[in-house]
């Protein structure tokens, strides 16, 4: 024992460091420090390709939009259900009517709905639809008011309409039928969550069209937003769930059945108006290249304020889109003259945004 320990005692710090220098390399020791670098990297491996995305629309914001590419005259506002509902009187109308005089306001939205999920319309719920449609052709010559219908598809859950069932079909086109019969001036038809390359929709568009036609009315959706990458709804509804995208393919294909096609061009998860307003201007490329001349493009702007995940206020304001829609419009067919925005919506909407409109787009 004592030997043991004498030698022990000799070798005692020429020990300690070969230790250390064994322990340095351990398997444990590696792991450990795989881990922490890990923990550095993968962040940053996650954040570049979002940072080179966030960058490339900020660029995309950048620039003049060219001379002339202001309102055509042709722009929409979606209107809230207290229009045809009893809720809304005399006094109100004229109110409108003097908001929307000297703007480029064509057709209003009044949503009227919804419908049912077997693609019936009660009519319990737009009692007052005839008062409105009146009081707005009195107020405003001029102005076409469109029975905005919509529902929740069953296409990420079990309730909802399904278009895939043709009776559904066939009952709203009855529906459709059935409120043009009081006055409407047109169909704005708007299902969601609607996913890309259903030919369910085609059909019923197809048929739409043909009955509104015949009736020398519009018929008008409200449109997904198109891919920012080739086949991005695909990934993104593989990881969500949820694909919210439509391929540019699709979007052209819905674009060529109907009168009026207006981009839902807001909750884009957008962290700035740079980048919200570079998206918008993608957005507005991506549909005038595939929208034939003969429908009117619109591009909707952010008349309503919330904070949540995929809408930022302080991100998603009416001077950047405006100023997107511009860009856009101007680097792919500045002279279009079926082109316009879309307001969303009436009772969300602040004096700023009303002025932001006016002064940035009506001019």
């Amino acid at each position: 024992m004592e030997s043991t320990e004498g030698t022990e005692n000799a070798e005692g710090p020429e020990n300690t460091e070969n230790t250390e220098n064994t322990e340095g390399t351990t398997p444990e020791k590696g792991r450990r420090r795989w881990v922490r670098r890990t923990a550095i990297a993968l962040p940053l491996l996650l954040l570049l390709p979002l940072l080179t995305v966030l960058t490339a629309l900020r660029i995309n914001y950048t620039g003049d939009p060219a001379d002339g590419t202001y309102t055509r005259n042709r722009d929409a506002l979606w209107l809230g259900h207290a229009w045809v509902d009893g809720r809304k009187k005399d006094a109100d109308v004229t109110a409108l009517a003097r908001r929307l005089r000297d703007t480029g306001i064509r057709d209003l939205y009044v949503h009227s709905g919804p419908l049912e999920h077997d693609g019936t319309l009660p009519a319990a719920v737009h009692p007052r639809a005839r008062w409105f449609i009146d009081a707005v052709h009195h107020q405003l010559p001029g102005v076409r008011v469109q029975a905005f219908l919509g529902d929740v598809l069953a296409t990420e859950s079990d309730e909802g309409m399904r278009l895939d069932n043709p009776k559904t079909r066939a009952a709203v086109l009855r529906s459709a039928n059935g409120i043009l019969d009081l006055g409407y001036e047109g169909i704005h038809l708007d299902l969601e969550p609607m996913h890309s390359g259903d030919p369910n929709f085609l059909t019923l568009l197809d048929a739409l069209r043909r009955e509104t036609r015949s009736r020398d009315a519009q018929l008008s959706v409200a449109a997904h937003q198109i891919d920012p990458l080739p086949a991005f709804h695909t990934l993104w509804g593989s990881v969500t769930g949820h694909p919210k995208w439509w391929s540019q393919e699709f979007f052209g294909q819905v674009a060529r059945r109907v009168d009026q096609i207006a981009v839902m061009s807001y909750d884009t998860m957008q962290p700035l108006q740079s980048t919200y307003g570079g998206y918008v201007a993608q957005q507005t490329s991506l549909a005038l290249e595939v929208t034939p001349p003969s429908t009117d493009l619109l591009m909707g702007l952010p008349f309503f304020h919330e904070n949540r995940f995929g809408h930022w206020n302080h991100a998603e304001t009416v001077p950047a889109a405006v100023r997107g829609v511009r860009l856009g419009l101007s680097r792919t067919d500045a002279d279009r003259p079926r082109f316009g925005v879309a307001l969303y919506i009436d009772f969300a909407a602040t004096e700023s945004d009303w002025r932001s409109y006016k002064e940035d787009w009506v001019r």
